[in-house]
């Protein structure tokens, strides 16, 4: 039985000092870091998301120059830019798939990318015979929640490492970590 990590989203603009910060980016980075470091053995994939958006246009709506916050957001992670990187924090040699979304529309879920080879992650799931993914990221009320959802719908036993993520907000993030409890994801702590 296989086991996967599914690293949500760790990029500079969603860590401290980048266009859409999360409180607690840059630890969740370092934190990752140190599980791999201890455990990257213990995972036969390790799947890293980011979003990858298009330079010109709005990406279907996802940009706005008023954004609501809820469905339209301030430019981030433009693809190319130092906004898209990966936070320097984050250790990336163990990593055995680079996922990309958004490319031009609106893509929370990991599994609305695509790996350079052109799989998607359920396709990256299945070939592996994944059947457990801990899911670790940001952010925990938006990205996190979805590629987690997504993850449980494809029928992995999902695991939250619930020190290993940071949301927008408190109140919202405590809301979709009980959406994922009741949707049979198991919220643990990593011990990193």
């Amino acid at each position: 039985m296989a086991r996967a990590l599914l690293i949500v989203d760790v990029q500079n603009d969603f860590t401290e000092g980048g266009a859409l910060a999360v409180q607690g980016g840059d630890a969740v980075a370092s934190g990752v870091s140190r599980l791999l470091a201890a455990q990257a053995g213990d995972y036969d994939v390790i799947v890293a998301s980011r979003d990858w958006h298009d330079a010109e246009g709005d990406n279907g709506g996802h940009f706005a120059a008023e954004p609501d916050f809820v469905d339209s957001w301030p430019v981030h992670c433009v693809a190319g830019t130092a906004g898209a990187d990966y936070d320097p924090l984050l250790e990336t040699a163990a990593i055995t798939h680079h996922v990309r979304k958004g490319q031009g529309r609106p893509a929370y879920s990991m599994f609305e990318g695509t790996a350079e080879d052109g799989d998607t992650v359920a396709e990256i799931l299945t070939a592996h015979g994944v059947v457990e993914a801990d899911v670790v990221g940001i952010a925990t009320d938006h990205c996190v929640r979805a590629s987690a959802l997504d993850a449980v719908a494809h029928g992995v036993h999902v695991r939250i490492l619930t020190d290993l993520v940071a949301g927008v907000g408190e109140d919202s993030s405590a809301v979709a970590l009980a959406e994922l409890a009741h949707a049979g994801a198991e919220l643990a702590e990593s011990g990193a």
